[in-house]
């Protein structure tokens, strides 16, 4: 039976491979499983063995450590996350291709870009769309 530490890893799993723009698919084959396995891991269904998540995450271009992030503080991003974005704002494939936009960027205009996103929030004082005030 899994619990909530396998959920996290399945959703960091999820978001990584979303990010990179990999299907199920596509990150199964580059493992040498199949797709349901991955399926099956990103819902916490089944739990991911420490072998696996270390070809996952060369697969996905990040440390092991990736998909523990956060974990500490599972309660709390939750709640924060549920104040400000919309349940599905992260689901959508707008918000996936601004993501992967911002990071194909350069380190200097990365930040330009994320100050003047924050400029125009706090200048606006009208809830921004996906975002819930």
């Amino acid at each position: 039976m899994t619990g909530d530490i396998d959920l996290h890893v399945g959703k960091r799993l999820r978001r990584r491979r979303r990010l990179l723009g990999l299907t199920q698919q596509n990150l199964a084959t580059e493992v040498g499983i199949r797709f349901q396995q991955i399926q099956k891991y990103e819902c916490g269904a089944n739990r991911v063995s420490a072998a696996r998540l270390f070809e996952l995450s060369e697969a996905l271009s990040v440390p092991v450590q990736y998909f523990y992030e956060g974990l500490s503080d599972i309660d709390h991003d939750d709640e924060f996350a549920a104040e400000i974005l919309a349940p599905d704002v992260l689901s959508k494939k707008e918000t996936m291709d601004l993501v992967r936009a911002y990071y194909a960027m350069e380190a200097g205009p990365r930040k330009h870009l994320l100050d003047l996103a924050k400029s125009l929030q706090n200048s606006a004082k009208v809830p921004v769309m996906g975002l819930m005030q």
